[in-house]
């Protein structure tokens, strides 16, 4: 019986036999093993001590050897249930689930989310029930309960179908309660541009308040970029000399290096922030976490601005208009906005690797000029 330290080197250089099959097992793992073809087919598998009958878990590389390994463990340390998958109550297959899946494939802040979702939402009514047990009306019924918030229904439902669907692919369920089903509600498209009135009042509230809400709203209005990028700022993205903002590729929500200057009313905001530490604005109670108090803060702003059915992400949409009305070049503008499509053919985009940074740093040199008239025609 051949007994290997199982590493994603060793799995990869394993070769197939002449003929027929030839099985390895981990020595970690006792029961945990890879089964190869003549053909190169390498199969995950798991053997039962008691039973002594061969499980398969799934094919690599299509399941890496983390993933698989995380499936034996299960499998050999617990009891299977007659016509079902492995008996796991779903607070432990959360745990499982983040820390194999979530912190392995997604990104922190997606993952994040992904946990607050389901240690929100499903944890308290599901914690300590049997996965198998878990039926389709279970789920609904959680996301019931915030229909009246389109948005979050959809992020509910979306979190808990890649988790049940993960639990198949696991071997712990045999059927997801939510395969099948479509999202409770349809993604609307916003299309909310603010007026000037309301533009200066946000304004006018943004610098009343300060840091660190009030100044990332400036600077989400004075640069248009996303909020979680403007949220997890760093000392180290500023080059103040040059009026430059880097942000890097792991920031950014299309995964691309952004560069994009920054005017005089932007400085004045960032030498605020400057005065803290590493993050500019860094969580509450800590140095070393990004700002994540959206939503109260969010809530505290509007208690003051007085201004409905408004979002952080509609000022980013009221500044790519504002650049549009002082005459900006659309495909100036897509550069500051760092977005992945824009005037420019796929052709053209893999041969000019122009930064625009001077046609950039114009835009926003005018466009702090239309916000300057707009506060002044536009008080409160």
């Amino acid at each position: 019986m051949s007994r290997l330290q199982f590493t994603d080197l060793g799995i990869r250089a394993l070769k197939p036999p002449e003929q027929g099959q030839v099985t390895h097992w981990d020595a970690s793992l006792p029961g945990f093993g890879i089964r190869i073809s003549q053909g190169g087919t390498k199969t995950w598998i798991a053997m039962r001590g008691e039973e002594r009958r061969r499980v398969t878990i799934g094919r690599y590389p299509d399941m890496s050897l983390q993933e698989a390994r995380g499936v034996a463990w299960d499998l050999l340390r617990r009891k299977q249930r007659k016509g079902s998958g492995v008996a796991l109550r779903f607070g432990e297959a959360v745990d499982t689930f983040l820390s194999t899946h979530c912190a392995v494939k997604n990104r922190p802040s997606t993952a994040k989310e992904t946990e607050r979702l389901l240690r929100r939402h499903f944890e308290p009514e599901f914690k300590t029930k049997l996965l198998e047990d878990i039926t389709t009306e279970d789920v609904m019924r959680v996301v019931d309960e915030v229909l009246e918030r389109p948005a979050a229904a959809r992020h509910v439902f979306t979190a808990g179908r890649t988790f049940f669907r993960w639990a198949v692919r696991r071997r712990y369920l045999q059927h997801s309660p939510v395969e099948g089903l479509q999202l409770p509600t349809r993604p609307v498209s916003r299309d909310r541009v603010l007026s000037d009135r309301e533009l200066a009042r946000i304004y006018e509230v943004a610098r009343d308040r300060g840091h660190p809400f009030g100044t990332i709203v400036e600077l989400l209005i004075l640069t248009g970029q996303r909020r979680g990028e403007i949220g997890a700022m760093r000392r180290a993205f500023i080059d103040a000399d040059s009026r430059v903002i880097s942000l890097p590729a792991s920031l950014t929500k299309n995964g691309r290096e952004h560069a994009f200057p920054f005017g005089e009313l932007a400085e004045r905001a960032l030498k605020e922030a400057l005065l803290t530490g590493d993050f500019l604005f860094a969580a509450r109670g800590t140095d070393d976490r990004a700002f994540n108090g959206w939503s109260k803060s969010k809530l505290l702003f509007d208690r003051q601005c007085k201004i409905d059915h408004w979002t952080l992400h509609d000022l980013r949409r009221t500044f790519s208009t504002i650049q549009a009305r002082i005459g900006t070049p659309p495909h100036i503008t897509e550069r500051i906005l760092n977005h992945q499509t824009g005037t420019l053919t796929a052709i053209a985009k893999i041969y000019n690797r122009y930064s625009y940074m001077d046609e950039m740093r114009e835009a926003m040199r005018r466009y702090e000029q239309e916000i300057l008239r707009i506060l002044s025609t536009e008080k409160t």
